[in-house]
């Protein structure tokens, strides 16, 4: 187990604060571990251990709490003394009407309590908190590990490019579920992330929202996750199953994307207009939260290691806290626009530079209109640095090993 840092020191000055602490992310990425390690702090400052309520809604043992009323009166059972609790439910999104409790709990405790929440599902941040405890939290969304967190996990972190190939090729993969890192052999990976994939579908989406044409839904989620960073429209999509002899409305379409999007199994990204200055309508890019699940679905196509490395360079901005748009310039497309603390970057994902002069033109070259000076950059699988004209090349695996 590694400690994720970067996610502590985010909610870390909100454990004594009076606010709700949601922690959101898909299903396996590591929320739980989080917990524990949020837990674990606490008691390092003191706190006795029973003065703190941990309850995971994915095990069996808590199967009893069915609502809110369930909820309420156990947790009030368990709070024996005056001191301050720490209440952790994991998971809570299986708790019917849940957020009844949480305002109840919250109503007549007050400071006396601390309340953690994790879910796989971003309606805990939308319909369900909105009415009742709308301002009174706060969210982080955690995400799978990154390479560099493989690397730590693998102790494998101190390492350079030449010696981190084969770990970089099974993460562009095989993806960064934490729980996934602990098998060796393919077969074991491919089987843990095929029931992640089920549980994801059939629990948090199919019986979740009540798809009603499951085949239908598993034909459009393949159909996004066998042609990565592609552009989509609704429209395309649509004609695509009309071409396969299946008629499919857009209100359908909109809504199993929306789905995918809730579960955090994919994200969409915008794309912007650089000479407008505004988000163009109608056309979006999907990425894939991790490329792992993707791997188990695309057992038919070639790999696409090119719109791979574009999905991890893109889950790693986001990882780093940046708002990241599609760029479109006159001519071409500028892969990522990335800001951050009102400053911006723009990217190039390429699979390899080498020394072919079109693919050169067409990487370097899709900047040549744009005349501000934040950073540019390429990046690519290539070993060595072709930066020219003041925009940056770098190789894949030491751009996400050294910020």
């Amino acid at each position: 187990m590694i400690i994720r840092e970067n996610y502590l020191k985010k909610i870390r000055p909100f454990y004594d604060v009076d606010l709700i602490k949601i922690i959101t992310g898909i299903l396996g990425c590591g929320k739980t571990i989080t917990f524990l390690q949020i837990m674990d702090e606490i008691q390092a400052k003191g706190v006795d251990k029973e003065n703190i309520i941990y309850l995971n809604f994915e095990l069996k043992k808590y199967s009893f709490l069915q609502n809110d009323n369930d909820l309420y009166q156990y947790i009030k059972e368990n709070m024996k003394n005056k001191k301050k609790y720490y209440i952790f439910l994991d998971e809570i999104q299986n708790v019917v009407k849940w957020e009844l409790a949480i305002n109840s709990l919250k109503a007549e405790y007050n400071d006396k309590i601390s309340i953690f929440i994790t879910g796989s599902n971003s309606d805990l941040l939308s319909s369900e908190l909105a009415t009742h405890i709308a301002g009174r939290y706060v969210s982080f969304q955690i995400r799978p590990f990154t390479f560099e967190e493989v690397c730590e996990f693998k102790k494998r972190k101190d390492k350079n490019k030449y010696e981190l190939e084969s770990e970089f090729e099974d993460y562009l993969l095989w993806g960064g579920m934490p729980q996934r890192l602990i098998f060796k052999e393919v077969e074991e990976i491919r089987v843990y992330l095929t029931d992640l994939l089920n549980s994801i579908i059939i629990k948090d989406i199919i019986e979740r929202f009540k798809v009603k044409d499951s085949d239908l839904f598993n034909r459009i989620l393949e159909y996004i996750i066998t042609t990565p960073s592609q552009i989509f429209s609704v429209e395309s999509i649509q004609k695509y199953f009309e071409s396969e002899n299946r008629k499919v409305t857009k209100n359908t379409i909109y809504n199993y994307l929306d789905y995918l999007c809730k579960t955090f199994l994919i994200q969409k990204v915008e794309r912007y207009d650089v000479r407008g200055k505004k988000i163009l309508q109608g056309k979006f890019k999907y990425y894939l939260t991790d490329l792992g699940l993707g791997q188990i679905m695309n057992t038919s196509k070639k790999v696409q290691l090119g719109a791979y490395l574009e999905n991890v360079v893109y889950n790693e901005l986001i990882y780093r806290g940046y708002d990241v748009k599609i760029g479109t310039p006159n001519k071409g497309e500028i892969d990522f626009i990335a800001e951050k603390d009102g400053l911006k970057e723009y990217y190039q994902v390429c699979l390899y530079v080498g020394e072919d002069e079109k693919i050169i033109d067409r990487e370097f070259n899709t900047y040549k209109n744009i005349k501000d000076n934040y950073p540019k950059y390429v990046i690519s699988m290539d070993k060595f640095d072709l930066s020219r004209d003041g925009i940056i090349h770098k190789n894949i695996i030491d751009w996400l090993l050294h910020k």
